[in-house]
């Protein structure tokens, strides 16, 4: 059989690609992103021919396809628009402001914790469990805290169950943190033995991570102590109602 029969329309990497630009334009779906790009690419798409999305040729072609006239606001708004032109393009998933990783080895920050942080930009919390670009994952003790990885989500989209991935991804954190995560999606996590947290206003990782970092050595929560291995009587003892005990 010929090998170009048997060829899927669009590449592994490029479907990935699509996704995440997809999840990067509120009110923009999967489908209908496809749909705009195969009328504008052709019916094949690779990295080569993504490369040839601009800002301006997805405004133009929502506002078609909403019935908008020029210049009208179509819901979508330009900053995102260019981010989704960035993944278009494998341009380091679309952020060019990722933080720096750290050499970290196992046992090298005693009394630290591994905590992951759901991020869409930069070295920040903005991202919900399920939809996020990636995570970025932090060893924090309570005189340092180290970014030691970052952990694209994209091969999420390929999995049967993308919570459970998600949560696996993640499997070696204690603490995640989310600007926002369902019921089901944090009975996964926590059956990872990941403590989440929910942080709708989201803000710098540093500046959220600080605060966690004070809360390791002022009044932890139980559920803190537990994981630093303190024993049960003293987590009781020591603990104080905290903005951690959510």
């Amino acid at each position: 059989m010929n090998a170009a029969v048997d060829a899927p329309p669009i590449t592994r990497e490029a479907a990935l690609r699509v996704a995440l630009a997809a999840r990067a334009m509120p009110t923009v779906t999967l489908p209908r992103l496809l749909e705009l790009l195969q009328q504008r690419l052709g019916d094949e798409i690779d990295e080569d021919k993504l490369k040839q999305v601009t800002v301006t040729m997805l405004k133009t072609d929502f506002q078609s396809a909403d019935g908008e006239e020029d210049g009208e606001d179509i819901g979508i708004g330009l900053e995102a628009m260019k981010l989704a032109v960035r993944i278009l393009w494998g341009d380091s998933q679309g952020d060019d402001d990722l933080p720096r990783i750290h050499p970290y080895t196992d046992g090298e920050m005693p009394g630290s914790v591994r905590v992951a942080v759901a991020s869409d930009q930069g070295d920040t919390l903005s991202g919900h469990f399920g939809s996020c670009l990636r995570f970025l994952v932090y060893q924090v003790s309570p005189e340092e805290i180290r970014l030691v990885d970052i952990r694209d989500t994209m091969d999420a989209e390929f999995s049967d169950d993308k919570n459970l991935w998600r949560a696996r991804l993640i499997g070696d954190c204690h603490v995640a943190y989310f600007v926002s995560i369902g019921g089901p999606a944090a009975a996964k996590v926590i059956r990872q033995d990941i403590y989440p947290i929910k942080l709708p206003e989201g803000g710098p990782a540093l500046e959220v991570l600080a605060r966690f970092q004070q809360a390791m050595t002022s009044s932890p929560p139980p559920w803190l102590l537990k994981i630093l291995g303190v024993a049960a009587e003293k987590r009781l003892r020591n603990y104080d109602a905290s903005d951690l005990d959510d």
